[in-house]
């Protein structure tokens, strides 16, 4: 909800040595959430795009001919295909890709002959070879063909893992033709619910296939699986160079003392891995050692309108800079109502003026932690938009702060000294007044003999009401003049 130079001066100044923590707070609608999503931008990179034979060359490089050939048995069991013969694998783009990176054009098919019959069984009926490895991967059956054996099938999961990704960049590639990205940060946001086995590490379930038969149903078992922070973590590591970056938007929503647990110390710039009072503790459920990188920084929002939310203790709150985000009413626009008399003040709508003034009296009366935010106005540039905003957003925003508590409203919206039917804010029980003065004085019209169904509120209620005339936009709503008090 920034323009562009504002957001340069909201945006952090990322050092390459000093590990930031931040948490952006304000009232709903200051753009919080928006400046984490442009920080993201400044911690995703454009690579180039890698072709083919690239990822095909670096997928190969480390292999061996026998991994080369369980590759290319993978990868037809991934098209439905158990059953090969060996023209088919010396054909294969795996198999020819290796012999060019080996410099090798000729007995391609003694190559492929050798590591199958190498890695068959004893037991084999249709393979008689003397120097056998001592891993059987393969076999043949009586037409010739090959395939895996089922038991050597649990020993190629990271050659698994890497075809599986090699095939993912592919399809990435094929749908995006010049550039893709990489994302140094993940995002999160907190709730009531969210605690250390999420943001750290817990024990969760997994399915997996049973041990003893190979056409059994998955089974639940339990395991301890990384959280998101600790899998950022373990990315910065491995890339020392490059910044990482945690997001979490909303962070009062949950307990933070628990969601962090123990590594509440070791987030402090100076307990970081490698710095000078580096610090490791061990992981609650796994009991490994663990430290924070340096390169990673955290940056998180807090809705300080919110009273039913988690406060942040000071533990915490010594462990981060607080960056407030006040409402800025000065980037909203004019509403012009009459084209061509821009300059007729009496046919503008200052939306500024407007979300300043509604502030300045929130604040008198609810407290600043109630004011509004500009992003309540930002997408309103018409009369009927603006009246959206108020009857669906801003009145209902404003009757929960003020318990509904008719005076505090009306005074907000200016509306004391108005008459009723130019009231943004009504009372339910002044209407319902009016109508018993109007039945009285009108007795013998059956229209009115039943006040309280034409009113739809019971006698005794005194509760607020939209005036319903704001909402079927009437000719006393589309005057300039009803919003621009408000100022």
């Amino acid at each position: 909800m920034l323009d562009n130079a504002m957001l340069d001066n909201a945006m952090p100044d990322i050092s390459p040595y000093i590990p930031t923590n931040i948490i952006y707070t304000g009232v709903a609608g200051t753009g919080k959430t928006y400046r984490l999503l442009q920080i993201a931008k400044q911690y995703t990179d454009d690579l180039p795009r890698v072709n083919d034979e690239q990822l095909l060359a670096q997928l190969l490089q480390s292999l061996s001919w026998r991994d080369v050939v369980c590759l290319i048995f993978l990868d037809f069991k991934s098209k439905k295909q158990d059953l090969i013969k060996v023209p088919e694998i010396i054909n294969h783009e795996f198999f020819l890709s290796k012999a060019a990176q080996n410099a090798r054009d000729k007995n391609l098919s003694n190559t492929a002959w050798s590591v199958l019959q190498m890695h068959t069984p004893s037991s084999s009926q249709t393979v008689s070879y003397k120097n056998r490895a001592s891993q059987a991967y393969f076999d043949k059956d009586p037409s010739g063909a090959w395939y895996l054996l089922p038991e050597s099938i649990d020993l190629l999961g990271d050659l698994a893992q890497q075809l599986a990704e090699f095939q993912q960049v592919q399809r990435e590639n094929s749908s995006q033709k010049q550039e893709f990205r990489q994302q140094r940060f993940s995002m999160v946001s907190f709730h009531q619910a969210y605690g250390y086995e999420e943001f750290v590490e817990g024990i969760r379930p997994v399915m997996t296939a049973s041990e003893h038969t190979t056409n059994s149903a998955p089974q639940m078992n339990y395991a301890i699986q990384d959280g998101a922070f600790l899998k950022l973590c373990q990315r910065a590591a491995n890339d020392p160079e490059q910044r990482y970056a945690i997001l979490i938007d909303e962070i009062n929503r949950a307990n933070v003392s628990r969601v962090f647990g123990e590594l509440l110390s070791l987030i402090e710039a100076d307990k970081r891995a490698g710095m000078a009072n580096a610090m490791t503790v061990n992981l609650a459920y796994s009991g490994r050692p663990f430290s924070v990188p340096a390169n990673v920084d955290i940056y998180a929002t807090m809705n300080t309108q919110d009273h039913s939310l988690a406060p942040l203790d000071m533990a915490l709150r010594r462990r981060f800079r607080f960056i407030d985000c006040p409402p800025e009413p000065e980037l909203l626009p004019m509403i012009y109502l009459n084209q061509g008399l821009e300059a007729d003040n009496s046919a503008t709508i200052d939306l500024a003026k407007l979300l300043a003034g509604l502030n300045k009296r929130i604040a008198q009366t609810l407290g600043l932690d109630a004011q509004l935010g500009h992003a309540f106005l930002w997408s309103v540039d018409s009369l009927e938009q603006l009246q959206t905003a108020l009857i669906e957003q801003i009145i209902p925003q404003l009757a929960q702060a003020a318990s509904g508590q008719i005076t505090i409203l009306q005074y907000i919206f200016q509306d004391e000294q108005q008459p009723i039917c130019a009231q943004f804010i009504q009372d339910s029980q002044a209407l319902m007044n009016d109508a018993n003065n109007l039945a009285n004085a009108n007795s013998s019209n059956s229209m009115f003999t039943d006040p309280h169904a034409f009113l739809g509120q019971p006698m005794s209620a005194s509760s607020y009401k939209i005036n319903a005339d704001l909402i079927n936009n009437t000719a006393e709503f589309a005057k300039p003049f009803v919003y621009q008090r408000l100022y």
